[in-house]
């Protein structure tokens, strides 16, 4: 039941927020794939190790609009791949379409922060990796109990 009230209470903010900020995006993967088709297009004119990472990220964004098609049983490399900036998934027609004709929308402040905290997540995992590093525990043999404090080795 609190799951219930939970979701419910999310569902209510967001119609909130939508109602407080008037700006929609084309829903149903739509943004995303418009978004890869962007930094796609960016990471031509960029070389070394950036044009990597906004490649990666690219792919990222295609992951949703597949796992959308899948789910609505449609084909995702040959269905997903529909030019146009507002092409998504329609699941109610079963096609990929162009959403922002067809009404499928999302409030673009809800999609603007899914997207930053995905990228802020993703570069606070690759910045663990950095972290972690401890140059004094190259030996990973078992040095055994740690003394107590005050007492030295």
């Amino acid at each position: 039941m609190e799951e219930t009230e939970r979701s419910l209470h999310d569902a209510i903010m967001v119609v909130r927020r939508a109602v407080k900020n008037d700006a929609f995006v084309a829903g149903g993967g739509a943004t995303e794939m418009a978004l890869s088709g962007y930094l796609r297009e960016a990471a031509r004119n960029i070389r070394g190790r950036e044009q990597l990472l906004i490649t990666a990220m690219a792919r990222a964004f295609e992951v949703i609009p597949r796992q959308l098609c899948d789910n609505a049983g449609l084909d995702a490399t040959k269905d997903g791949n529909e030019n146009g900036s507002f092409f998504g998934v329609d699941i109610e027609h079963e096609c990929v379409a162009d959403n922002f004709k067809n009404n499928v929308w999302e409030p673009a402040l809800v999609k603007s922060n899914a997207i930053t905290s995905a990228t802020e997540a993703a570069c606070l995992i690759l910045s663990v990796d950095e972290t972690i590093k401890n140059p004094e525990s190259k030996n990973p043999v078992d040095q055994g109990p740690m003394p107590p404090q005050g007492v030295r080795a």
